[in-house]
This record gives structure tokens, C-alpha cells and sequence, in this order.
């Protein structure tokens, strides 16, 4: 039988949602990605950490980290501006931002913002490495 205090860990737990989508959609965690997520739950104790490695998408190897997207929803939010938000995030992140990481969409939510949409945005597709394929002379 569980102790009560292990039951209410298991269910503080299972009210904290986390969600990633690997580059090759085999549910493959990277190391970068392993990191982005370790160095936020333990900066901003997120109630909701939804982190989508986009790489895949980009005119960038398989397999790489390079692009990623995150919502992130926490009460340290509370009276910032999103700006004040999302340097947060990047200070928290100062290391990967400076090397692997090349581009990160930031949402950042109180727990109240995300009850009012729970949804994570979708990135534009990728125009491509250079002019010719954003059709620019």
C-alpha cells in the first residue's frame, strides 16, 4: 500500500504536464533538449513545461537541436511583463542560447493565462536556408 505522502507526490506529479516531440518523432530525448528542460523545472518550478524540438522542420541535419519551442506556465510570472518573462527564460538558458541552441520560441504564461488557452502555437514552416527559397531574387 502507498504512504499518503508518496500519494500526494504521485498526484502533484501527474498535475504537472510535460510534453516533448523529438526531432524524429520517436520520443527520442536529446541532450540539449534534456537540458533546456532540467534548467527551466528547476528555475521557474513551471506548473505546465510543453518543449517541441523543431529542428526537424529546418534546412538542418537529422537528428539535430537547434530549434525548439516552449511554453512555459508559472506563478514566478505573476506581475512581470512578458518581456521580464522571457529574459527569465534566457538567463536560464544563457548557456545553450550561446552555443547549440539557434533559434527558441518563448510563451510564457501565468497558470491563470494557460486555463484561458491551453494551447502551445504552431511555428510557420520553415522558408528555407537562403533568398532563393524565400523567393527573393
Amino acid at each position: 500500500m502507498l504512504s499518503g505522502q508518496l500519494v500526494r507526490h504521485l498526484f502533484f506529479m501527474a498535475g504537472r504536464v510535460c510534453l516533448s516531440r523529438s526531432s524524429a518523432g520517436l520520443g527520442t530525448i536529446g541532450p540539449v533538449e534534456a537540458a533546456i528542460r532540467t534548467k527551466l523545472e528547476q528555475a521557474l518550478n513551471p506548473e505546465v513545461l510543453e518543449l517541441r524540438n523543431e529542428s526537424d522542420a529546418h534546412a538542418v541535419p537529422p537528428g539535430s537541436e537547434t530549434h525548439f519551442r516552449v511554453a512555459v506556465v508559472s506563478s514566478r510570472f505573476e506581475g512581470l511583463s512578458p518581456l521580464q518573462r522571457h529574459r527569465l527564460v534566457h538567463a536560464a538558458l544563457s548557456e545553450e542560447l550561446a552555443g547549440p541552441v539557434h533559434a527558441l520560441a518563448i510563451q510564457t504564461r501565468t497558470p491563470a493565462q494557460w486555463k484561458e488557452n491551453p494551447q502551445l502555437d504552431i511555428s510557420p514552416p520553415c522558408l528555407g536556408g537562403n533568398k532563393k527559397t524565400r523567393g527573393t531574387p
